[in-house]
């Protein structure tokens, strides 16, 4: 992705992209019941790489699958390109784990942006301890063999009733993940950007006092004035 892109995007919160998106008419970006393993205090950026789940039936997911190279699961991880997102359909179901911790580190290893499913992690306590960002619904520890099967990589998927597709941009913040068409992602971050240097205008004009009436939004032009030379004396 466009690294000048990426990098704004590090420095927006996934609600002032919802706003983006929202005013050009894309209300369902939000993953939904998804969030942090842990906390990172950073922004999880990066294109998205899929992996689809279905449900598994017995006779089709013994443990000997894994002994495949081109385990679709397996193979996902060694082959998600450096600075993506892996992010799971794992059918809103975490009775049964996504991935572990040691692929995971392994996919941490190779240079992976964030992880991403709407299922759960086995070993959770642990990949929270990574560096990697990674976001699940709970923690589980069946593995996925259980009650899913990996299928398919790189396609479209559903992830937390939002549509993935490869390359779309993702944005992780300590709250939740959100999807950016990657046809929009450069106009989505240019305006995240402005909108953000308002928003902390407004909060530290509230902050010292100042009703939240023609500042947030700005119906009243001398908000706007002001705001210009905020902006001028913090370099924003």
């Amino acid at each position: 992705m466009n690294p000048d892109t990426r990098e704004k995007l590090m420095g927006v919160s996934v609600a002032t992209l919802c706003s983006a998106l929202y005013k050009r008419g894309l209300k369902n970006q939000t993953i939904q019941d998804v969030r942090p393993v842990r906390p990172k205090g950073r922004n999880m950026v990066g294109p998205a790489f899929t992996l689809r789940y279905m449900p598994a039936r017995e006779d089709r997911n013994p443990m000997s699958v894994f002994r495949d190279p081109k385990h679709p699961q397996r193979h996902a991880i060694e082959t998600c390109p450096e600075g993506s997102v892996l992010v799971m359909d794992s059918r809103k179901d975490p009775r049964a784990a996504s991935a572990g911790d040691i692929l995971i580190t392994r996919l941490m290893v190779r240079g992976g942006a964030g992880v991403v499913t709407d299922g759960g992690f086995r070993d959770a306590m642990t990949i929270g301890e990574l560096d990697i960002p990674a976001y699940h619904n709970r923690p589980s520890s069946p593995t996925n063999l259980t009650l899913h099967e990996a299928i398919d990589i790189n396609v479209p998927i559903g992830c937390g009733d939002v549509a993935v597709f490869p390359g779309d941009i993702m944005v992780g913040d300590d709250d939740s993940v959100i999807v950016i068409p990657k046809e929009i992602a450069d106009e989505i971050a240019d305006e995240a950007v402005e909108m953000t240097a308002y928003e902390d205008f407004v909060t530290e004009r509230v902050k010292a006092g100042q009703t939240i009436i023609g500042l947030y939004p700005a119906t009243d032009e001398s908000n706007l004035a002001l705001f210009a030379e905020w902006r001028n004396q913090n370099g924003r």
